[in-house]
Order: C-alpha cells, then sequence, then structure tokens
C-alpha cells in the first residue's frame, strides 16, 4: 500500500502577511500540511526548534538569519528517525532567507531518501522557493523529486484546490 508522509516547518504567530505584520493562530504552512493530510490521508510530523523562535517577527528572522549565516543544526524537540514505511514524502515549509529554516536541514539530513518521491512545498510571501530546491536535491539524495508548490502565505486558505491538484499530479 502506498503511504504518504508531511514533513514540515510552520510558524504562528506574528507573521508577514500581505505586506503587513499579523498575529496568525497557526501557521501558513501547517494549513497546507493539514489539507495534505486530509486530501492524501498522509500522516503528519512538524519540525519544532527546541528553542521556539520569537513571537516578535523581526527578531524571529534576525534569529533565522543568524542561524543560516553559521550553516547552524538547531536542535528540535523531538526527531524522526525512519521513514521506510512511506513512498511518498512531502516537504513543507516557508522560505526563510530563500531556503529552508535550518531546523529542516537538522531533520532532514538525518533520513534516508533512496528510492522515495518527495513533493516539496513552500509559503512564502512573494519569493517562491528561493534557492530552496538546490538544497532539498542535497538533502534528499537518492529520492525522485517531484515538481513542487508554491503559494503565497496570504493565500493559504483559497488553495486546497490547487493543493488536491498538485497531489495528483
Amino acid at each position: 500500500m502506498m503511504s504518504s508522509l508531511v514533513i514540515y516547518f510552520s510558524r504562528s504567530g506574528e507573521n508577514y502577511f500581505g505586506g503587513e505584520l499579523k498575529n496568525i493562530e497557526k501557521g501558513n504552512t501547517e494549513v497546507i500540511a493539514e489539507y495534505i493530510q486530509e486530501l492524501d490521508g498522509a500522516d503528519l510530523f512538524k519540525v519544532e526548534p527546541a528553542n521556539e523562535y520569537p513571537a516578535d517577527y523581526m527578531k524571529c528572522i534576525d534569529v533565522a538569519k543568524k542561524e543560516q549565516q553559521a550553516n547552524a543544526r538547531p536542535e528540535i524537540k523531538e526527531t524522526l528517525s525512519d521513514i521506510s514505511d512511506y513512498d511518498t514524502i512531502y516537504i513543507g515549509f516557508p522560505n526563510w532567507w530563500g531556503t529552508l529554516p535550518m531546523p529542516m536541514f537538522t531533520q532532514l539530513e538525518q533520513l534516508d531518501f533512496s528510492g522515495k518521491t518527495v513533493k516539496p512545498f513552500v509559503t512564502h510571501e512573494g519569493s517562491g522557493f528561493g534557492s530552496s530546491q538546490g538544497d532539498i536535491n542535497k538533502l534528499c539524495e537518492g529520492a525522485e523529486i517531484k515538481k513542487g508548490l508554491s503559494i503565497p502565505g496570504a493565500n493559504v486558505y483559497d488553495a486546497k484546490d490547487t493543493v488536491r491538484l498538485w497531489i495528483d499530479e
């Protein structure tokens, strides 16, 4: 039986949304991850940093930039160590400074993607995938990487049909 898993990072709290800062109760990437769970029956695994990012958006992006510049691997609360039961792995994240948030590197580097199908998705405010697809190619060595889905954060609540079409591609 084909089974799928969504490995994602998402941040609620103060987010940049359609040109302004807004507090959101659920991160944009999590909204998309839940659509995939509903439409594809996928299991969900949320990558969460051991040390929460600041709630304040500007402080958060500052920490994120410093982590990226240091090529850091922030500790995560829980680590997924085995994906052998899954055929398809959806990898979801917000675009932070042009790529995946560093906790995603912490998680993805620990997994064996050989023979898997990987379908990346990103939420963003106009920057799309940035350079993340090159990073995903390195992180998911041995996988067949399918066309990704890029959704502006402000559109996530209207994106279910887009997600359905992408899953079926």
